[in-house]
């Protein structure tokens, strides 16, 4: 699996968080989101006359093997190549887990993305464009809010249909990610969403305002120079609900909020698709008694696990 000749081209990419926002994206709604330095994807490739090779390590490499032929084939085919057109080697080595809302598809499609950038085959200004089609194959519709926040590494306000902005921050509170045990599937996730819009429009549609009124509150939080701490729980807390009426608040998220909250924690809100994932939490000082791995929102982790 070592390969001693010196790399030709090397990217990582971040993962990322959803402060707010969820599911209403979709729907041209705001959505503020990070990018998470302490999980990350490596794509290293190495050229040589052989026909392309693809090596996997890192975290949950199977559940990348079972995929990364059907992207890298799907990217082909936008681009017109052919596989035996394609030399060389690629690593990919992942530290962040599918499934878990932290972005993993969305740093796979970027990295494929920049990989063709660099070849050649795919000029700056449609890499975004490129890799949320790529991104398709894994939510059915992809909003594009993951792959923005990964392709260019910056807090932003995203939105749909006004694209979007970098976020300039005032301030952070402590907050920190924790999984809670069971993974979502975003695309389950999202089309149980599309659901009540069939079933319950007049509340689908409620649900929705309220994220983002949910979404306004913490862009006015972000400004503030002073960190109100009620005013961030209230504003997690209300967000959070939207997950509980669209029905994507399952047991294993309910027991992980209980711990978290036992444990100290301000507030507790999903982040992501939800169904599972990863919980974000709030606390007025570094957390020290929890039993599961907390990862920082706004630090870099010098250690992956």
């Amino acid at each position: 699996m070592q390969n001693n000749r010196k790399a030709a081209f090397h990217i990582q990419v971040p993962g990322k968080w959803i402060l707010a926002g969820e599911h209403s994206v979709i729907r041209g709604g705001d959505a503020i989101v990070f990018p998470l330095e302490s999980r990350f994807l490596n794509l290293t490739y190495f050229e040589n006359s052989n026909e392309i090779e693809i090596q996997l390590m890192g975290h949950d490499h199977s559940e990348l093997e079972l995929i990364i032929w059907s992207v890298f084939e799907r990217a082909l085919k936008k681009l017109n190549l052919k596989r035996s057109q394609m030399k060389g080697l690629i690593q990919l080595d992942s530290h962040i887990l599918f499934g878990a809302g932290m972005g993993a598809s969305a740093t796979l499609c970027v990295a494929l993305t920049d990989f063709f950038a660099y070849l050649g085959y795919l000029p700056a200004e449609l890499k975004y464009a490129f890799a949320t089609d790529l991104e398709n194959l894994f939510h059915g519709e992809s909003s594009g809010v993951d792959v923005a926040v990964t392709l260019f590494r910056k807090p932003l306000l995203f939105s749909r249909h006004n694209g979007f902005k970098t976020l300039e921050l005032k301030n952070a509170p402590v907050l920190y990610l924790s999984y809670t045990g069971e993974r979502g599937v975003t695309k389950d996730c999202v089309d149980k969403v599309k659901k009540f819009f069939v079933e319950a429009p007049e509340l689908a549609e409620n649900i929705d305002h309220q994220m983002i009124q949910s979404v306004q509150k913490f862009k006015q939080l972000l400004q503030e120079t002073e960190i109100n701490l009620t005013l961030w729980a209230q504003a997690m807390e209300e967000s959070h609900r939207c997950f509980e009426q669209w029905g994507l608040v399952n047991e294993a998220v309910k027991l992980h909020a209980e711990k978290l909250k036992a444990a100290g924690a301000l507030a507790v809100k999903l982040t992501g698709s939800g169904g599972g994932g990863f919980m974000l939490s709030l606390w007025n000082q570094v957390p020290q008694k929890t039993a599961f791995e907390m990862i920082p929102c706004f630090q870099a982790s010098l250690s992956q696990k």
